[in-house]
């Protein structure tokens, strides 16, 4: 097996979703699958076309997006490396996209033939099992995430945003992620976005060079968040 292959299956053994798979189910997938690489900005696919696979980001970051009617852009959600999307569709009668998918930067995701893993799981129950465990994770955080884009400040939301992304280990790290995105993820305003950071950074709870941000009142930063 070429090192490029081995890459791909060893990135399919670390996600959870196929974390147990039997070695002869782990080399179907792998045949069934392919890599596509992606442009920062390039579309994966758009809203309403058929599902045919489901993606492991290999490298880079995905967004997850629908465009309302008056045109504005409303990101679902932002895929890292290691993260799965669009898995759930192929259960659905009539599978299309809800939403499109873009790459935010220079990406490299792996694309899994849905028909054939679904026909897949119906030799393996604990496979099934698996897969609704990811699954019932996944509405779990989808509702939490109802819950503070609903209920809680803009300024709760950008705190809260901070401390999921800063490393436990150290107070300064990159915002990888353009602040525009940042702002559409947390249903904020561009301008709404960089004031809260401002007043933040006027307060000493944070300060910003570039894209670096450190953290110099982490607590404060956690009474923020739970506004």
């Amino acid at each position: 097996m070429g090192q490029r292959n081995q890459v791909i299956i060893d990135a399919l053994k670390q996600s959870h979703l196929f974390t147990r798979l039997t070695d002869v189910q782990l080399d179907r997938v792998y045949r069934h699958s392919q890599v596509v690489q992606l442009e920062e900005g390039q579309l994966l696919f758009a809203q309403g076309e058929d599902v045919t696979n489901f993606y492991l980001v290999l490298s880079g970051k995905m967004k997850l997006y629908r465009v309302s009617p008056d045109g504005q852009e409303k990101i679902i959600e932002i895929v890292p490396q290691g993260g799965l999307f669009a898995e759930a569709l192929m259960f659905m009668d009539q599978p299309h996209y809800p939403v499109s998918s873009a790459a935010l930067s220079a990406t490299t995701v792996i694309g899994i033939d849905a028909n054939d893993f679904k026909d897949m799981l119906r030799d393996s129950v604990e496979t099934c099992l698996l897969l609704l465990g990811n699954m019932s994770f996944r509405l779990r955080q989808l509702v939490h995430e109802i819950d503070t884009l609903t209920l809680h400040s803009g300024t709760c939301r950008v705190a809260s945003y901070l401390l999921q992304h800063a490393p436990d280990d150290r107070e300064s790290f990159e915002l990888d992620t353009a602040k525009g995105v940042i702002a559409a993820r947390l249903s904020v305003k561009p301008e709404t976005f960089s004031r809260i950071i401002k007043n933040l950074r006027g307060e000493g709870v944070i300060s910003i060079d570039g894209s670096k941000i450190t953290i110099h009142n982490r607590d404060a930063l956690k009474e923020y968040s739970l506004v």
